[in-house]
């Protein structure tokens, strides 16, 4: 991580330039970011502009998957709704099959922790540029400074749901003497940070920037009640995750795009509709193109999509269909909820409406309010024309049955968008883990006939639930110490 964290001020020199038509000096090496670059409140922007980039793609000249890529694959490799296809790897297989070890690549943080560096310069760095720039404002600062709280806090929400426990490192590292070796923090402590981080980042969020494309690729005050929403829902503490749904929702800034077959177009390929809070909106190199579109794509959609996540509809399929499978073929599986072209122009979507009351009716049903959470998620499946084979009759009074029933609908409204595994997890853990037979069916369900035994077996101790330190990591921070289950 040493090694990612000094790299960063090459990467911000590269967009910070380009960005303000500069080209800075690279010597003296120690100090560039501080005494050549934040004099003015436009290199500010530039900086938090080359957070967003470092969202889609790796600095130039570094081999590394996009974080993109990572988020797909740490959100969905390890549940249930994709498959092999004809070129997965080996070390994809051995996640799927539950057979992880600290040497598999996947197990790399480096693209999360390139972003969180990038956020720490910011943070770090901006505030001095008051000094410089008279036109530099209180509220100018405060809002980047809300945008860098909130990404670093969504890198390391991904993380910790990720690995558990990781180095929280809050400070910017741009030159020699700040290489630290960082030793692991507890997952509990970094939500802790999290909460603390986007509290403050929510007093200096504007609420809009004047433009319906920027409202929705830059973090609002809306993106942070809903990433903080999220993050108290994974806490287990619902009331503050409804209060965090209800600031969304009584805002009347964003609904449901109507059941049709504008939703995809409108949502994924245009972008900036009123369902979406918050995008990666910028037009890339499509990271999904070889690993879900060409004939040699290392995922399909899984057999389970059609026997239990889109069942068709019992008395005529062919008018009356869910809109929501248009994100992928069903006669091949192929993936297409990014594109099939590249570069490719689809908005990965981080929070929409949908996200909030799917949210709130999970934290309503776990509060005791079941018949409003059904009544959210009625809504919702009425303005997606979902058929009554994947409707649940379920008493308010039953919170798993409504859990079970919100989990499913989770599946068919965020297919492929990073989200499964994590949902998977979070209700399995709930309560002690009281929901633990969720991943021992998901392991009966999506493991190799050979190792399903193993699998299970391994899904009962919770450690085996994270994803191992790479052997890289451990090697060059002798403070790091690896997961639990991967030292038996």
């Amino acid at each position: 991580m040493k090694n990612i964290l000094y790299s960063t001020g090459l990467f911000l020199i590269l967009v910070m330039s380009s960005s303000c038509n500069k080209w800075l000096d690279l010597q003296p090496r120690d100090g560039i970011t501080r005494q050549e670059f934040w004099k003015t409140k436009e290199d500010v922007l530039a900086a938090v502009s080359g957070c967003y980039a470092s969202l889609l793609a790796p600095p130039p000249g570094v081999g590394d998957k996009s974080l993109l890529e990572y988020m797909f694959i740490y959100g969905e490799l390890r549940a249930d709704m994709i498959s092999a296809g004809p070129s997965i790897t080996t070390e994809e297989t051995d996640i799927i099959n539950v057979n992880i070890t600290q040497d598999n690549n996947l197990a790399r943080w480096a693209a999360f922790y390139r972003t969180i560096n990038y956020c720490n310069t910011v943070l770090d760095f901006a505030p001095g540029v008051k000094s410089t720039d008279p036109t530099f404002t209180d509220a100018i600062l405060n809002g980047y400074v809300a945008e860098a709280l909130t990404l670093r806090s969504l890198m390391y929400f991904y993380l910790l749901r990720t690995f558990r426990d990781v180095p929280l490192k809050l400070t910017a590292t741009v030159k020699d003497t700040d290489l630290q070796d960082l030793p692991k923090t507890k997952q509990a402590d970094i939500l802790k940070q999290i909460v603390t981080d986007l509290k403050r980042a929510e007093q200096g969020a504007v609420t809009t920037y004047g433009s319906t494309k920027l409202d929705k690729g830059r973090v609002t005050k809306f993106t942070v009640n809903a990433l903080l929403a999220d993050v108290y829902l994974w806490m287990e503490d619902y009331p503050n995750a409804i209060t965090e749904c209800n600031k969304i929702i009584d805002s009347q800034r964003f609904a449901l795009v109507g059941a049709g077959s504008g939703w995809y177009n409108n949502v994924f390929f245009k972008g900036s509709s009123i369902e979406t809070i918050f995008e990666f909106d910028q037009p890339i190199e499509n990271p999904f193109y070889n690993v879900l579109v060409n004939t040699r794509r290392r995922f399909i959609g899984s057999p389970f999509l059609i026997s239990e996540i889109y069942i068709p509809d019992e008395l005529d399929p062919d008018n009356n269909y869910d809109i929501r499978p248009v994100s992928y073929y069903n006669s091949a599986m192929t993936i297409q909820k990014y594109g099939t072209e590249n570069p490719s122009f689809v908005k990965w979507q981080a929070y929409r409406y949908s996200d909030i009351m799917m949210i709130k009716a999970e934290a309503l049903a776990l509060t005791g309010s079941g018949a409003e959470a059904l009544a959210l998620v009625d809504q919702l499946r009425a303005r997606r024309n979902a058929v009554n084979a994947t409707k649940a009759n379920v008493d308010p009074s039953n919170t798993e049955g409504i859990c079970d029933y919100i989990l499913a609908e989770r599946a068919r409204e965020f297919a492929f968008e990073g989200k499964r595994w994590f949902d998977l997890l979070r209700h399995a853990k709930r309560s002690n883990y009281s929901r633990i037979d969720i991943l021992l069916d998901l392991a009966a369900k999506t493991v190799s006939p050979t190792l399903q035994q193993s699998a299970i077996t391994k899904f009962r101790d919770p450690n085996s639930h994270y994803m191992p330190i790479h052997q890289s990591e451990l090697f060059v921070d002798p403070n790091l110490v690896q997961n639990p289950f991967y030292t038996k």
